[in-house]
């Protein structure tokens, strides 16, 4: 079974939630054993092979896998926008409530609008993560 044979039902997929293009490049950041591999592979099958934090490119979007814990969330997105382009998308994974290392939404509240980004949306990124979708604020371009 293909990943678009749920399409022709007129189910999204995940890579669709995501508005990710092919060939689109975007960078993974925070991958460890516990991240969803359907989503990835779904992302993966979409876009081809993610990058990593070290590239030299200008990426499109990122995904970013982040748990309580993982260190302070406000230097990590910083890190995450330095290779974004001017019209790219962060987007946060984090682990649904009562999950483990679950983030509190005040954290992202807090952190995303102090490193220049906006909240516009979240999805279910899987079983046990929740994605939101952050932006520089139109106002916000980098010069």
């Amino acid at each position: 079974m293909s990943a678009t044979a749920g399409q022709a039902d007129g189910v999204r997929s995940l890579a669709d939630r995501f508005g990710f293009e092919p060939n689109m490049v975007v960078m993974e950041m925070g991958y460890d054993d516990d991240v969803d591999e359907d989503l990835r592979d779904a992302l993966t099958e979409r876009v081809g092979e993610l990058v990593d934090e070290d590239t030299d490119e200008v990426v499109d979007a990122v995904l970013l896998w982040y748990r309580d814990g993982d260190g302070d969330l406000f230097e990590i997105l910083t890190d995450a926008l330095g290779p974004l382009a001017d019209n790219g998308v962060v987007w946060l994974l984090t682990p649904k409530a009562g999950r483990d290392n679950h983030v509190e939404p005040s954290e992202i509240s807090e952190s995303a609008p102090t490193a220049g980004l906006q909240q516009t949306s979240t999805v279910n990124a899987g079983k046990d993560w929740t994605g939101a979708r952050l932006v520089s604020p139109r106002g916000n371009k980098k010069k």
